[in-house]
């Protein structure tokens, strides 16, 4: 958990009013703390357990080398449970984090059906109180608008398959910068987009002509994106018809004549690289959340490629949220995923003769298995070690959901010593909250 320590020491003068409240009570009440104010980036490689990373560091940098995730500060093991399961789903984690109370299962922001009151005391999230505040604000997802790593952050619906009222509820909120997928969500029925496709939406609206009306700019291509000036106050990106990805199985995929991600959308990278030097010239504070929604999306489908793929984008959004922070130190870097998706495994392929053969179908239990392109396809084969050795492995799955497994949370700048060893959902509220709005919160779960 995170401790209620500033510095690794407990403050004389809270452990003193502490038992004094002790004598009066007879219990401790939890006093919040102050924390150095800054700006946050949170970013949400969805469904990304510590296997994969495993994997992406040896398949793209090689096992001897380090990853941006590795380089990150901290770690800690991140507890996910939820109030009636011991696995999160994508909306109730992403309650959790931008709320910072555990919630039930289904669970998509706070709607009177089923009321979150945040870890502050107030009856909204911690992006919506960082814009009464003043701050600036960006959601990036390299899904579609509605996806609940982001769109929690500033929407709330009894169902989150309610799309026409939660991509409303974004377009409105007051977000400076919104980049994603989700066109035809955004158009009417029948109403063909720049990407092709027609809209979806049941109510007649056209909530692109809403945004411009608010007064966003409103883009569609990586291009596009790239020659925004930064001066520009409030950015709508549209980069897909739905996902800038195309999450199936490599079968399906190569079937179909469909690349993992469409090349004319923008990876999270730049879009944050963009979003940052936008949120940079408005020289305030700010709250980026950011959502690289294929390693979930691919997981789920057990596309082993697409899975390394989302993870080298989500690597790359790491590392240019880095480099902002080596030139802007009051800014806090925190990283989790809410759950693990399909269960993936490495499964090491160590005789020679074995090299140019495809994996098998199954593993010795039962578990699907794949190669780098699917089903039956050759081994993946890493990038060098210090000595020049290519590894090789395959992917074993466990099945096609998202399950607890071994999530790692990571914080690295401003205020990252708050993060402890043991790490609970919640906790990324706090984090957040403390760089924010200089108030370390007292605990939602306290460990005995």
């Amino acid at each position: 958990m995170i401790s209620n320590r500033k510095t690794g020491r407990w403050n004389l003068s809270h452990a003193v009013v502490g038992l004094f409240l002790l004598a009066l009570s007879g219990s401790v009440v939890a006093q919040a703390l102050p924390a150095e104010k800054g700006s946050v980036i949170f970013i949400h490689p969805d469904g990304s357990g510590a296997s994969m990373w495993n994997a992406l560091r040896m398949f793209h940098y090689g096992p001897d080398s380090l990853s941006n995730w590795d380089r990150l500060d901290k770690m800690a093991m991140y507890r996910p449970h939820v109030l009636n399961s011991t696995n999160s789903s994508s909306h109730g984690g992403a309650t959790i984090h931008s709320y910072g109370t555990k919630v039930m299962f289904n669970t998509y922001g706070n709607v009177p059906e089923k009321p979150v009151k945040s870890l502050s005391g107030k009856n909204k999230s911690i992006m919506h109180e960082a814009i009464e505040a003043g701050l600036a604000t960006a959601l990036v997802n390299s899904g579609h608008i509605c996806e609940p790593g982001t769109g929690v952050f500033v929407a709330s619906d009894k169902k989150r398959s309610n799309t026409d009222a939660i991509s409303e509820q974004v377009i409105r909120s007051g977000v400076d910068v919104l980049f994603s997928g989700g066109e035809i969500l955004l158009l009417p029925e029948g109403e063909v987009g720049r990407h092709g496709q027609p809209g979806r939406r049941k109510d007649g609206k056209n909530l692109i002509d809403l945004a411009k009306e608010l007064g966003y700019q409103v883009v569609y291509t990586r291009d596009e994106m790239l020659a925004l000036p930064n001066s520009v106050d409030k950015v709508l990106g549209v980069f897909a018809p739905y996902q800038t990805f195309n999450d199936k199985s490599e079968e399906h995929n190569k079937t179909h004549g469909l690349p993992l991600y469409w090349r004319y959308a923008p990876t999270v990278g730049e879009m944050i690289e963009k979003a940052l030097q936008i949120l940079e010239n408005k020289n305030q504070r700010f709250l980026l959340v950011l959502e690289e929604e294929g390693t979930d999306n691919f997981g789920n489908y057990n596309n082993a490629e697409g899975t390394l793929e989302a993870l080298r984008r989500a690597d790359e959004a790491i590392g240019v949220a880095m480099g902002f922070v080596e030139d802007n130190p009051k800014t806090l870097i925190v990283t989790a995923a809410d759950s693990d998706a399909g269960g993936f495994q490495m499964l090491a392929v160590r005789d020679s003769s074995k090299f140019d053969e495809p994996m098998p179908l199954i593993a010795w239990n039962g578990a699907a298995c794949d190669g780098i392109h699917g089903s039956g396809t050759l081994p993946f084969v890493c990038a060098p070690d210090k000595n020049g050795v290519q590894l090789r492995f395959g992917v074993a799955w466990s099945c096609y959901a998202d399950v607890a497994g071994a999530i790692i949370a990571r914080a690295h700048g401003l205020n990252s010593h708050l993060m402890e060893n043991n790490f609970d959902n919640t906790d990324v509220y706090r984090m957040m909250y403390a760089t924010l709005f200089g108030r370390l919160l007292p605990p939602y779960v306290r460990l005995n």
